[in-house]
């Protein structure tokens, strides 16, 4: 026997029991916010900010100025609404959490229209319909895969309709003989009947893409302005914070988001609302 390659290899395993698995990594993929590595690296700012709470007792859930409590969204709600311009935010624990907290708050037991070109699947075999049967809602699938127009969704309508859901298809494209039906014309469908219209844009786009030579992406801006009730996109993207996933549009509909029970089961804590 080897003593000494015998009490290296226990070294190594008793200090692999006793570090953290997570560790620093080059990523020399390619691609920038790489799901599997962590997505955007946080500023000397963000990371101060969340060293600082994470020391102290902190005012996550209370008023200070009441003197009562509070409710830990506000940190965060008025500069996500001067951003996006919109009336309300709220934040969950990453997008496809405020995916599903949208369908189970405004389509439970009830239909969700989405066009089959944007029936997408996300990282780990996460796929949408899937999701949306798992939050409670019926998906009901209008259009084809190449090609779908203003009169399915009007033909898709009935009473048990909860929500006219609209996904950007960030991970792929389908180019050709194709057709879709701009938000504005969904906006004004949804308006008719009376259900909220809800616009998935993913990575959740702030800046002028033009700025810096980059390909054009849909911005939360842009799709409040075309008539969504709410827009739900990722913070730990192209935004450049801590995983979480943003919820903006009416105070209303923001404020049935948040009396949902499981809002809480998804809420996000003091480090991320610090970040």
């Amino acid at each position: 026997f080897n003593k000494k390659k015998i009490i290296e290899n226990l070294i190594s395993k008793i200090m692999d029991l006793n570090g953290p698995s997570l560790k620093p990594i080059l990523n020399l993929t390619g691609t920038i916010l790489h799901t599997n590595f962590g997505r955007a690296s946080l500023s000397n700012k963000a990371i101060n900010a969340m060293i600082s709470v994470s020391q102290n007792n902190t005012n996550l859930e209370f008023d200070l100025l009441k003197n009562m409590r509070g409710y830990r969204d506000e940190h965060i709600s008025n500069i996500i609404c001067y951003l996006t311009g919109a009336d309300a935010a709220c934040v969950v624990n990453n997008n496809a959490a405020a995916l599903v907290l949208l369908v189970n708050t405004f389509a439970n037991k009830q239909e969700v229209i989405l066009s089959r070109g944007e029936l997408v699947e996300i990282g780990g075999s996460f796929r949408i319909p899937d999701m949306i049967t798992q939050a409670g809602g019926i998906l009901k699938e209008v259009g084809t895969t190449n090609r779908t127009h203003e009169q399915d969704y009007c033909n898709a309508l009935s009473d048990n309709t909860g929500m006219l859901l609209k996904i950007h298809t960030s991970n792929f494209e389908i180019q050709g003989f194709t057709s879709s039906v701009k938000e504005e014309k969904l906006g004004k469908i949804a308006k008719t009947a009376n259900i909220p219209f809800i616009v998935d844009v993913g990575s959740g786009r702030l800046s002028n893409c033009h700025n810096f030579d980059l390909p054009k992406e849909p911005s939360v801006q842009d799709a409040l302005l075309s008539g969504a009730d709410l827009v739900c996109f990722s913070g730990d993207k192209l935004i450049g914070g801590p995983q979480a996933g943003l919820i903006v549009g009416r105070a209303d509909l923001v404020r049935k988001l948040n009396s949902n029970p499981i809002k809480r089961a998804m809420r996000v804590d003091k480090i991320t609302i610090a970040a």
